[in-house]
């Protein structure tokens, strides 16, 4: 290592996590900050230099390694596109020896990127399992973030996918469009059951999974960083608000119980779909490790399956001086991908 640290980084179309090794690959911070990253290229260039800000390093101090999914905001006229865009920022706010994953590929510079864009392309999951991968011989990853559930198997240690690209993921099931903060209500199904009856849905952005998640008392507000639907806040009478005209109710009409149950149905729904995606992925005796803002929905599934569960911070070695483990953990189950770009990018 000729820099004292290495910097993973994973930017998305909503949030930018980011992760800071030393030269032993110790964790020296992690974060995560909103980006959203639609609204045009200065929202990345603003959360990258937060957080060197938050980092006390100058670019130049560490090796830095990127992996990204945000080239899929409508910013942008295509992947192909959006990967040339945020490399080309990345490099010019980084530095010219910045390492962009590739997938099998490995790491590229930028004067490779142009060729590999496929390859670059929303593959943070591989850069994940692929460092777990050197932490454990056989387990299902399962990364349910605020907008996507990734499923990965890992086999004699190695990343088991076939399949790459987004188009093909979301066929076989190893991509499933449903996270526990921005997906919409509305994506789960068209029919709610409700006080005994079956209410249609309302085909409109009313309330999301955030909204939902607020009510079971499961989301973390470090992991609630989205704006809410109608751009009010997130106390709990707040989110039943926006649940109860999911189904055409206003919030009075009903005590807050209602909205929580509402919210334990939708909970369910949810986790039907991630498990049906699962079984397709999953077998028998292999355990199940979790990551993202809603690990806590991949331990409810592994108990319900009958597999063991580990969060993913247990297979791998870490530590963060005056941060509480509870903490750490979360921020690296989150943060997932932005660690392990670096820790890969340490290892080459």
């Amino acid at each position: 290592m000729s820099k004292p640290f290495i910097a993973g980084w994973d930017i998305g179309g909503a949030h930018l996590k980011a992760v800071l090794l030393d030269g032993k690959g110790e964790i020296v911070n992690i974060l995560q900050l909103p980006c959203q990253l639609w609204k045009g290229l200065n929202q990345l260039e603003s959360a990258v230099k937060d957080a060197l800000t938050a980092f006390k390093i100058a670019p130049s101090e560490a090796l830095h390694a990127v992996t990204m999914t945000g080239e899929l905001v409508d910013l942008f006229t295509s992947r192909h596109d959006g990967v040339i865009n945020i490399s080309n920022l990345a490099e010019k706010l980084l530095g010219k020896e910045t390492l962009f994953y590739a997938a099998n590929e490995g790491f590229v510079t930028l004067s490779r990127v142009s060729g590999a864009a496929a390859s670059i392309a929303s593959v943070n999951w591989h850069a994940s399992a692929s460092a777990l991968a050197m932490h454990v011989q056989d387990a299902l990853l399962v990364d349910i973030g605020s907008t996507t559930t990734d499923i990965i198997a890992i086999g004699a240690g190695k990343v088991k996918n076939s399949s790459f690209s987004d188009a093909s993921r979301m066929q076989d099931d190893s991509l499933v469009y449903t996270g526990v903060v921005r997906t919409p209500v509305m994506a789960l199904a068209q029919k709610l059951p409700f006080e005994g009856a079956e209410s249609n849905v309302a085909a409109e952005n009313f309330a999301t999974m955030a909204d939902v998640y607020r009510l079971t008392g499961e989301l973390l507000p470090e992991s609630d960083m989205a704006e809410t639907s109608d751009g009010k806040g997130k106390t709990e009478w707040e989110s039943a608000r926006r649940m109860a005209r999911m189904i055409g109710y206003d919030a009075e009409d009903k005590p807050i119980q209602t909205w929580k149950n509402l919210a334990d149905t939708c909970r369910t729904l949810q986790l039907n779909q991630i498990k049906t995606a699962m079984l397709k992925h999953l077998k028998p005796g292999v355990p199940v490790i979790g990551a993202g803002a809603g690990s806590f929905l991949v331990k409810a599934l592994a108990e319900e399956l009958g597999h063991d569960f580990k969060y993913v911070c247990k297979p791998i070695s870490m530590s963060l001086p005056g941060r509480a483990d509870s903490c750490l953990e979360h921020d690296l189950e989150v943060c997932l991908p932005a660690y392990a770009v670096a820790y890969l990018a340490m290892k080459q």
